[in-house]
């Protein structure tokens, strides 16, 4: 069976574009869904043999959709993948600039080309995906309307580039993770991610936490999240280097096994090093 790897959005998407840098190569099958809820189900119910889901972008923070549902499904994360969102300014062939009067993408971009819409004094029209604002351009051939989403999507539904990476800022990192039902090999750089509850008692947090430190083990996110169906009760998502095969994370898992009240393992997986991506 080739492999197939479900993402969020139609075809075009930032998450598509991710799984084709991830992989390599053009040559894999990619599964479109339309929100978080269809992709889990799918990649739970083995109908795609993995799936990409963006887990924070380095503007505008945790994707909390995503957090949630890896509470309540049993799968692995298979690697850690980091893509740079890049947002190009694309219209009907035969448009310029000066044509446009109007720009289209979903709200994230729109705030993220804020400064350049501006310049060019283009009014930003909310659509509900980058993609999708190309693709229904393209259908529809609005005359005076631009779209902004990535390079790739206005070759797929035949627009013209007007400009590209218009983005107000460099540092516009996507982070995703790739699922699958079963632990990948440790490779040379690797993290580690769970989710665990402490007990309600002083310093609680700070015991669990203390079994990373005593034993040389480097956090690299922490975050609180509450716990559905209990409320006052967070929960910490945690990554953190290492590989559950090394002796030190074993021997942190076991301790903190017996601090916490709760810890789920999501997986241990290649990573990405943060110099590796310009960060």
């Amino acid at each position: 069976m080739q492999n197939i790897i479900a993402f969020q959005g139609i075809h075009g998407a930032n998450s598509e574009n991710a799984i084709f840098q991830h992989f390599k190569t053009d040559d894999i099958e990619t599964h479109p869904c339309t929100d978080l809820d269809a992709l889990f189900k799918a990649i739970h119910s083995e109908e795609v043999t993995a799936a990409l889901v963006p887990v924070e972008n380095a503007l505008a923070g945790a994707v909390n959709g995503t957090y949630e549902r890896l509470m309540e499904y049993d799968l692995r994360i298979q690697a850690e993948v980091i893509h740079h969102v890049h947002h190009a300014l694309m219209a009907l062939p035969g448009t310029t600039l000066e044509d446009l009067h109007s720009v289209r993408s979903h709200p994230q971009a729109l705030a993220q080309c804020e400064r350049y819409l501006q310049r060019y004094d283009l009014n930003p029209v909310s659509w509900y995906d980058t993609a999708g604002a190309a693709k229904d351009l393209a259908s529809e051939k609005v005359q005076g309307v631009g779209a902004l989403a990535s390079s790739r999507a206005a070759e797929i539904y035949g627009l013209d580039i007007l400009a590209e990476s218009v983005e107000d800022v460099t540092f516009n990192y996507t982070r995703f993770f790739l699922l699958g039902h079963d632990d990948p090999e440790p490779s040379d750089y690797n993290k580690t991610s769970l989710v665990f509850a402490t007990r309600h008692q002083p310093g609680a947090l700070y015991d669990c936490l203390g079994e990373f430190a005593n034993r040389g083990l480097n956090l690299t996110k922490l975050e609180s999240r509450p716990r559905r169906n209990r409320p006052w009760e967070p929960v910490f998502y945690v990554d953190f280097e290492g590989h559950w095969q090394d002796l030190e994370v074993q021997s942190a898992l076991t301790a903190l096994l017996q601090k916490a009240s709760f810890v789920k393992m999501l997986g241990s997986y290649p990573a990405v090093e943060n110099n590796s991506v310009g960060m």
